[in-house]
């Protein structure tokens, strides 16, 4: 008992340090969302929807119909929502909370990777220029 009682502290401690070292982040940090929302619209509020690859994009984080749902549909409907920031953000963190660390892993790498091509972006190729945009606007891996 006494033996996996030392294993538990030292997997908290473990944890706690990669925490802090930006190495695991449970939920999207602010200054990775903050890089999306750059890249997507250079963060403006005003942007609306724009057709992109199918379908609207809406709001300064350029969010999807299928995304808002994922996300648990918040606010009063999808464009409402997605064009209102602070909307749009609780949803962005519910969808990287819903997905995060299960079909891909929890950096802001992974997270702008799966903003960009669905749950599972960060393993699909065609997402690779999207995280370079992110590392562009000043971003890196545990941001």
């Amino acid at each position: 008992m006494l033996a996996l009682q030392c294993s538990l502290k030292v997997l908290v401690i473990i944890l706690t340090i990669h925490m802090h070292a930006g190495i695991l982040l449970p939920t999207i940090s602010d200054k990775c969302l903050a890089c999306i929302c750059h890249v997507e619209s250079r963060c403006n509020r005003n942007i609306g929807c724009r057709w992109d690859v199918g379908s609207d994009s809406c709001g300064p984080l350029q969010i999807k119909e299928v995304f808002w749902k994922d996300c648990h549909r918040p606010g009063g409907g999808y464009k409402q929502c997605a064009n209102d920031y602070n909307c749009a953000k609780r949803c962005t963190q519910a969808f990287m909370k819903r997905y995060g660390g299960k079909t891909c892993g929890t950096t802001c790498e992974d997270y702008a990777r799966m903003h960009n091509g669905g749950p599972s972006g960060c393993k699909k190729s065609s997402t690779n220029w999207y995280w370079n945009k992110i590392k562009e606007a000043g971003c890196n891996r545990h941001s």
